[in-house]
């Protein structure tokens, strides 16, 4: 797998950083291609319980490559004007990924992980940043960290899947404000304004404990638990209740349930099964 990304798992937990230190690991078509590799990788892989996703380096994702970004936006330019056309330009609204366009994809691949994602955020999270780390299930973010919905800058909207996360976490007015302004906000702030689960002077640190407490736990249950968060936005009383019904009748009076009580009541570790 390429650099750009590292996967290393010890204990059922998958610590994946982004490796671009010397651009803040900012978003290139290189890297985009390392993230979705390290997500099918994840995908793929067995006895993954808890997964914490940083940045390597001064940031945790400083956003889009404005190099590269420049390059796109040249190439479009000559396309308008009549020359051939560019090889980054694509339409958007193709349907490439299930519902999602690739952009879309490398950021809600980490929503549908089975396994729970914790992002560790230091310095800037900005733009497509933001998106990622929107996507965890948790986000443990150091005071001084700098976030930004940034796209309005460049005179974009955000179109990496952010909204479909947003949407639960993120007071309506307070998304407005930041998405029309795109103002940078403290880690601080960020967790009065809903964007930050935990405040950690080491997120990394911090994030590594949740994740081993969520490792710890029944595997499937867990699984099933995020499945049923995910899908909480999109579904009425009926269909909630339901699949509260049927989860439970998974995981109910299995081997592993009966682990989880034995060692509670045995005060000792839980040995389960992936």
């Amino acid at each position: 797998m390429s650099e750009r990304v590292t996967i290393t798992v010890k204990d059922h937990i998958a610590d994946v950083r982004f490796n671009r230190p010397d651009k803040m690991n900012a978003l290139d078509a290189a890297q985009i291609e390392a993230i979705v590799e390290a997500g099918e990788k994840l995908t793929a892989m067995e006895g993954i319980r808890a997964i914490v996703l940083s940045g390597e380096g001064r940031a945790f994702c400083a956003g889009l490559d404005m190099g590269n970004f420049a390059a796109s936006a040249a190439a479009a330019s000559d396309e308008k004007e009549g020359g051939e056309k560019s090889p980054l330009s694509s339409t958007l609204a193709e349907r490439t990924f299930g519902n999602a366009n690739k952009y879309q994809h490398i950021v809600l691949l980490w929503r549908r992980l089975k396994a729970p994602v914790i992002a560790a955020i230091h310095g800037p999270c900005i733009g497509g940043g933001l998106q990622f780390a929107s996507a965890a299930d948790i986000r443990v973010v150091a005071p001084d960290a700098k976030m930004s919905i940034m796209e309005m800058r460049w005179g974009l909207i955000p179109d990496m899947g952010s909204y479909t996360t947003w949407r639960s976490f993120v007071r309506d007015d307070i998304l407005r404000e930041l998405t029309y302004t795109n103002r940078i906000f403290t880690g601080e702030e960020g967790k009065e304004l809903g964007f930050v689960t935990h405040l950690a002077d080491d997120p990394h640190a911090r994030a590594m404990e949740i994740a081993a407490e969520i490792a710890s736990k029944h595997p499937q249950a867990v699984q099933i638990a995020k499945d049923l968060i995910n899908k909480l936005p999109d579904m009425n009383e009926d269909e909630i209740l339901m699949m509260e019904s049927v989860g439970q009748d998974k995981v109910a009076r299995t081997p592993n349930q009966i682990e989880a009580v034995m060692a509670f009541m045995q005060k000792r570790e839980a040995n389960f099964v992936d």
